[in-house]
């Protein structure tokens, strides 16, 4: 389990982005995190994901303190950034493809993952395209199919379906909640309050500070 406990969080000397705020996303449910622009909610998933240390508070994993992302990967969080994170040089296929190699999956199987997460998200027609290629939705769509090849226990999503047409983003969706009905844990941060609603669970974030949803 993933236990963020009164955590805070700051770039720099600045003062703290995310203040005072606890999570704990459930397995098999899928957790909205909500708020305005510039609220926390990247931050927090960054956090979640060992790409931030709080300043404040702890974030564990199975009850050990989370060092850093590389203990995170270890730890089967799987990490879909708001900014896809794709290699534009590479195609979509191959973008999934390095991912999986990296994390010891043998090349066959690279190979079939990458196809059924493409497949999945409606993109096995573009998955020779370079990246640099894609329009800004078939990018968000390749990184989730990343995402969702490397099969993680905890996906950390953020803003995932902001470029996405209404007919994708019900597919995400779909797909979100598949990830959570196979057992994981999914912590997903929008802005859209119709999307939000069909979590299982939320946390509202106003200026750093969790409040009810």
């Amino acid at each position: 389990m993933l236990v963020a406990d009164r955590i805070s969080v700051a770039y720099g000397r600045a003062r703290p982005v995310l203040r005072d705020s606890a999570s704990a996303p459930g397995k098999g449910r899928i957790l909205a995190v909500t708020g305005a622009s510039g609220a926390g909610k990247t931050t927090l998933l960054l956090t979640l994901a060992g790409m931030l240390r709080p300043i404040q508070g702890s974030v564990t994993i199975h009850g050990v303190t989370l060092r850093d992302r590389d203990h995170a990967v270890e730890n089967q969080v799987v990490l879909i950034p708001q900014h896809n994170g794709l290699a534009a040089v590479l195609t979509a296929a191959e973008n999934i493809q390095v991912a999986l190699l990296a994390v010891g999956t043998s090349a066959g199987e690279a190979r079939r993952l990458t196809h059924e997460a493409l497949a999945a998200v409606g993109m096995d027609g573009q998955a020779d395209q370079l990246v640099e290629e894609l329009s800004g939705g078939q990018q968000q769509r390749a990184a989730i199919a990343r995402g969702l090849a490397l099969r993680g226990d905890i996906l950390i999503a953020d803003e995932i379906t902001s470029e996405l047409d209404a007919a994708n983003r019900q597919n995400v969706l779909r797909l979100l909640r598949s990830e959570a009905e196979r057992g994981v844990a999914v912590v997903f941060a929008t802005h859209d309050p119709q999307v939000a609603s069909v979590c299982d669970d939320q946390l509202h974030l106003v200026d750093g500070y969790a409040v009810a949803a």
